[in-house]
């Protein structure tokens, strides 16, 4: 593993250096036989390929009854493949000094695949007997299971844990995204090992998946190792979920839960990606809280009343809903201060929008840096990927910086005026707050 790491570094380096002098992001769409699409980025220099696969849907898929069944399954799938058991299975993936991750959450199954030139045959195999041939072995099973009910139990007690799952639960009651993808205690220790390959089956398929790649790979080399990786793939997942509305109203929603700091989850809908306004509402949520010390959240909650370590704001784009959220944390006796701190704020920047010196500051940070993003292979196949999943051009990259440069004050100040909703900004507060009503 070490070399491969080594050489992750390596490339990392040698991107970075090259940024400057970069005038493009050359693309790469890739249309195979069997009919998938593959984007690319080829970079021959060194030996190295990073390779990212998305399966739309994630644990969204989950049956009725069986919620946490596709995050076990995805914490199985390097657990065993093939011929090779749990142990087996991790000796061939660090002989080969391959890398494989698979991960999941409410709209996407990833698998992150890192290997060298050298090794590729190989390790795409050994990658291939993960996805198409998955043992699901008892032991196995148990094992992971036990550490996701460990995870839950843990969660249980955890105040941000417990805000998530509680504004959850409260914006999107019943659907997927109303419920912890995780599971509970009793749908996790219910799950069998049919259920599981149900989950897999139904969430590993050549219908729903995006790839991207970067590194040391050709077109042609790229589109016969997709096509080969997929092949023995269900050609059909199961449905998606449908889109869900968000519907708040000004208040706060008080979860009980002894701790000397309350946690609170804010916010009301959002944006689409793709409408007309989304670059504007983008700079505006830079400015409001999404700008880290700048903010202007972190100005007022922090700097100028010490009510907080931390507040920040964000538009959570999701593919069945979209928000407008934040979360701020602060002392059970502050945290109705910081409440209604937030609420000012949300109110004046929706009648006024923003100054031009703000604007300017964070234009020239979000323009400056957009290509430290660009700085390695890896984190250009999950761009790529992610700009698939988004339904952006290839050519996105390349007029990114020019979209966020063409926003002015007037365009802040109406998608303010429409985005921000004061008299829809709904606060869920976790822990023991003084001088906060629920309702």
């Amino acid at each position: 593993m070490t070399r491969l790491f080594s050489l992750t570094a390596l490339i990392g380096a040698a991107l970075i250096a090259a940024l400057p002098a970069r005038a493009a992001v050359d693309i790469e769409v890739i249309e195979t036989q069997a009919g998938h699409t593959a984007w690319l980025v080829e970079e021959p220099s060194i030996p190295f390929l990073a390779l990212e696969l998305r399966f739309q849907g994630g644990a969204s898929l989950d049956l009725p009854g069986k919620r946490g069944a596709t995050n076990l399954m995805t914490g199985l799938l390097n657990e065993g493949a093939g011929d090779l058991d749990a142990q087996g299975f991790a000796a061939a993936e660090e002989s080969l000094a391959a890398s494989f991750g698979f991960d999941v959450g409410d709209d996407a199954l990833s698998v992150s695949a890192r290997f060298l030139t050298e090794n590729r045959d190989e390790a795409v195999a050994l990658l291939k007997s993960a996805l198409t041939e998955p043992r699901f072995d008892a032991d196995a099973i148990e094992r992971v299971r036990q550490q996701v009910l460990s995870g839950i139990r843990r969660d249980s007690t955890d105040p941000d844990a417990i805000a998530s799952r509680e504004w959850s639960a409260l914006i999107f009651e019943g659907h997927p995204y109303g419920t912890s993808s995780d599971g509970t205690e009793d749908s996790v220790a219910a799950l069998t090992r049919d259920d599981l390959v149900t989950a897999w089956q139904n969430a590993i398929a050549q219908d729903r998946v995006f790839i991207g790649a970067s590194g040391d790979i050709s077109a042609e080399e790229l589109a016969t190792l997709i096509d080969d990786l997929l092949a023995d793939l269900p050609v059909e997942g199961a449905p998606q979920p449908e889109d869900v509305a968000v519907d708040t109203t000004s208040g706060t929603t008080i979860v009980e839960f002894d701790t000397p700091q309350s946690v609170a989850l804010f916010g009301h809908s959002g944006i689409d990606r793709h409408d007309d306004d989304f670059f504007p509402a983008f700079v505006l949520n830079h400015i409001l809280g999404g700008g880290g010390f700048e903010s202007k959240l972190m100005n007022e909650v922090r700097e100028k009343r010490g009510l907080t370590y931390g507040v920040y704001s964000y538009l959570a784009n999701r593919d069945h809903a979209d928000l407008l959220m934040g979360r701020v944390a602060s002392a059970n006796d502050r945290i109705a201060e910081a409440v209604s701190v937030i609420r000012d704020i949300w109110a004046e920047v929706a009648a006024n929008g923003v100054s031009e010196e703000d604007l300017e500051q964070a234009k020239t940070y979000l323009t400056g840096a957009y290509p430290l993003r660009f700085s390695s292979n890896s984190n250009i196949a999950n761009i790529l990927v992610g700009m698939q999943m988004d339904d952006l051009p290839p050519d996105y990259v390349n007029t990114r910086n020019d979209k966020v440069d063409a926003v002015t004050a007037q365009d802040v100040a109406r998608v303010a005026a429409r985005l921000m909703q004061p008299h829809a900004l709904r606060f869920l507060v976790v822990g023991k707050p003084e001088g906060l009503v629920d309702g």
